[in-house]
């Protein structure tokens, strides 16, 4: 048991250990920093076309015509010279030979971009390239024989919870311009792009602080401040930065080749929830489950296939699905990793050499029915709350199907298990219980089959125009042995 005496002296030196660690003042940090952060200005010239509307169409003598041909003389003419709109970011040099980074969003469509150094003189700067999906940009400017100060990467896998920041940038317009705060929390989700794994502080962000770099204390890079939450448009504390690890891959590729290239595994994956999970003889719910896999990709020449669920990834556990494709995408092109899935309630592993991932990959475009849904017609699964036939002509057209589509097509279903699930009248059940279903006889054996062996839940693979996904669907009360 340890005593209120040595209790108190643990208190005492972690106090102390605290103290020694805060900064009495950010003043020699900011100081040797600022002159590494640029602002970013950007023109683009906007034609009068694209501002002024056409005169609407009015009967001839109409009083509205007089109205309305004054009102966009006031505008403007269509003759007159275009204007030009301005913005303004912010970004970071590292390298001293004249490599500023920024955000893709801070850049685009810019038709001139000018960098701004801390002692105020300017330089026109070029596009080197910029990642779209990362949203990140590499420029170029011509210091000549001007000395520039640049700033190191930091591990920004190695940046905790409760960790001080500074942010340095040009928020509105205002200059160089040094706030601080801590790491609030990691790994945050945005729905900003694939990769997202933002790093979220309450060092004080605003509108031009993007593209501008979050330091830890050593003065390292270790994030890339992109967004702010905030209902009013102002810094509320909650703020975002693209993390170091996963920004300086992509920089380094924008500066050899001018885009990024990135791993590709060539699957179609979603996440397992308790119930996918049960329904695959999984104890927990990780991993990403493989719905589909792309004809002639590193997968497929892999021999993986769909209801495989990846485990592990050249040794890196994949706890949660959205974690895959940044893995995958920071993988060196053409190397050969083990990758490690669950495949008929049993764990193995596979050697797939990743493949580069094209730079447009071919999406097919949704369709959605344009006619009207007619009375449901099929045969209704009992226990299912589903109503299913097999694929006809008329139904294809219907549901907007293609040709080449195989299974049983979801007419109806009612309120229950199936509905919550998101099956919807027009999917297509392909499989059920791992086994191909052609007939309305095929699923109600499945279903049979499933409560025989006192499954709780049925797995079906479930197709529609927007995407290609495992169910679990609830069953009632299988047979007691």
């Amino acid at each position: 048991m340890v005593s209120a005496v040595t209790a108190l002296a643990l208190v005492v030196h972690s106090a102390a250990a605290f103290a020694r660690e805060a900064p009495t003042s950010f003043a020699d940090l900011a100081e040797r920093l600022l002159p590494a952060v640029v602002n970013i200005s950007t023109t683009q010239t906007i034609k009068n076309s694209d501002r002024i509307p056409e005169m609407p169409q009015f009967p001839p003598g109409s009083p509205f015509e007089d109205f309305f041909k004054e009102f966009l003389e006031r505008q403007g003419k269509p003759d007159q010279a275009p204007k030009r709109a301005t913005s303004l970011g912010s970004g970071f040099i590292i390298d001293a030979s004249g490599y500023v980074v920024t955000n893709n969003h801070v850049i685009a469509d810019a038709d001139e971009i000018t960098v701004t150094l801390h002692d105020d003189t300017t330089h026109k700067a070029t596009l080197v390239g910029r990642d779209t999906k990362t949203d990140l940009a590499v420029l170029k400017i011509e210091p000549g024989k001007k000395s520039l100060v640049a700033v190191p990467w930091g591990n920004s896998d190695q940046a905790r919870i409760g960790d001080w920041v500074l942010a340095i940038g040009n928020p509105f317009g205002l200059g160089g311009t040094v706030t601080a705060g801590i790491v609030s929390a990691r790994a945050r989700d945005i729905q900003a792009g694939p990769y997202d794994d933002f790093i979220q502080t309450d060092a004080s962000i605003n509108r031009g602080n993007s593209g501008g770099p979050l330091f830890n204390g050593a003065g390292e890079v270790i994030g890339i401040n992109t967004a702010i939450f905030s209902p009013s448009g102002g810094s509320i504390g909650i703020g975002f930065a693209i993390p170091a690890s996963l920004a300086k891959p992509v920089i380094d590729d924008l500066k050899a080749f001018g885009k990024t290239r990135r791993g590709w595994l060539g699957v179609r994956i979603q996440s397992l929830d308790p119930e996918l999970a049960e329904s695959m003889g999984l104890n927990e719910p990780k991993g990403a489950l493989i719905a589909s896999v792309n004809d002639g990709g590193p997968a497929a020449k892999a021999k993986l296939k769909p209801g495989d669920v990846i485990l592990k990834f050249d040794g890196r556990d994949i706890n949660e699905m959205r974690k895959l494709p940044r893995i995958v995408a920071e993988t060196a092109i053409n190397k050969k990793v083990p990758v490690e899935i669950w495949r008929d309630g049993k764990r193995q592993t596979i050697d797939v050499a990743v493949g580069e991932l094209p730079e447009e990959p071919e999406e097919v475009a949704a369709k959605t029915p344009d006619k009207p849904q007619a009375q449901s017609a099929g045969q209704s699964i009992t226990g299912t709350g589903l109503t299913v036939s097999p694929l006809t002509p008329a139904l294809r057209e219907r549901f907007g199907l293609e040709e080449d589509t195989a299974g049983l097509v979801v007419t109806d279903v009612k309120d229950g298990p199936a509905s919550e699930k998101g099956i919807k009248p027009g999917d297509v059940i392909i499989e059920a219980g791992n086994k191909p279903v052609r007939a309305p006889a095929d699923l109600v054996k499945a279903v049979e089959a499933a409560k025989a062996s006192n499954q709780k839940f049925l797995l079906l693979r479930v197709e529609n125009p927007q995407a290609l996904r495992y169910v679990a669907l609830p069953l009632a009360e299988g047979k007691k042995k």
